[in-house]
């Protein structure tokens, strides 16, 4: 279904998204945000590598917040409020001063920890959705050719992580197979590194087969046309920024 729309259009979307969840601020608003998009891209994601990104970057998103809530109660500057618990003090020096390690922990602290976990995790997955609908070839094809060297980085920089990601399940797919039913990422280390040498490898005789780096027309240019769903969907995520920004007000 994506394959429809234009390379630009979900990327377009998803920055207006973005802007508009750090200028609300509100975290309902990004949890919500991430609701919506879940189901565009549980409804229109194309059956390949990149189209598993939004899901990978709820994941690690999730890591964020965790990670972000325990630095923030550990380490940071006292918030007043509702106590919840008193941790052991470690003494800093004297050029430290204002920043503590351990005390009291406050309600008003751990929310504002989270809260800022969470707005970091909607960015990230923002940026996911925008990669799961939108197939990197076809973005780098529309790229003029003044763009086309930052789009070749832009591509192979998204399409990293959903490969190497496919490559680990093949490969514990194929461990398995063997009988070993719970393989660990000690054994699957020295494939997946196989593995990625040799895509490596297949990628940069692709390119030179292609003359990449020997003329200055290498951009496969080609004007895609702008349709009338996708200014909805770009118009749909501008509108809300003005939106997001009164109901934060």
């Amino acid at each position: 279904m994506s394959k429809q729309f234009h390379p630009m259009t979900w990327w377009i979307w998803s920055i207006a998204l973005a802007i508009s969840v750090v200028r609300s601020n509100d975290v309902f608003i990004a949890i919500a945000v991430i609701g919506g998009v879940a189901l565009v891209v549980k409804r229109l994601a194309q059956d390949a590598p990149w189209a598993h990104s939004f899901w990978w970057a709820l994941k690690l998103g999730a890591v964020i917040i965790v990670a972000r809530s325990i630095i923030g109660v550990l380490i940071g500057t006292p918030i007043p409020g509702t106590k919840i618990l008193t941790l052991p003090i470690l003494p800093l020096p004297a050029w430290m001063a204002g920043i503590r390690v351990g005390g009291i922990v406050t309600l008003e602290r751990l929310s504002s920890t989270v809260h800022e976990g969470i707005i970091i995790a909607t960015i990230i997955a923002l940026f996911g959705a925008a990669t799961s609908l939108t197939s990197p070839h076809r973005l780098l094809r529309v790229t003029p050719v003044f763009f086309y060297e930052f789009g070749v980085a832009l591509v192979i920089a998204t399409s990293v992580l959903p490969q190497f990601v496919v490559s680990a399940g093949r490969i514990r797919q194929a461990q398995q197979l063997r009988g070993n039913d719970k393989p660990s990422w000690r054994s699957i280390a020295i494939p997946l590194l196989e593995d990625s040498l040799a895509r490596s490898l297949d990628l940069a005789a692709a390119m030179d087969a292609r003359g990449y780096g020997y003329s200055r027309k290498r951009s496969r240019y080609r004007a895609t046309k702008w349709q009338l769903k996708d200014s909805a969907v770009v118009l749909s995520g501008l509108a809300t920024l003005p939106i997001f920004a009164l109901v934060a007000m």
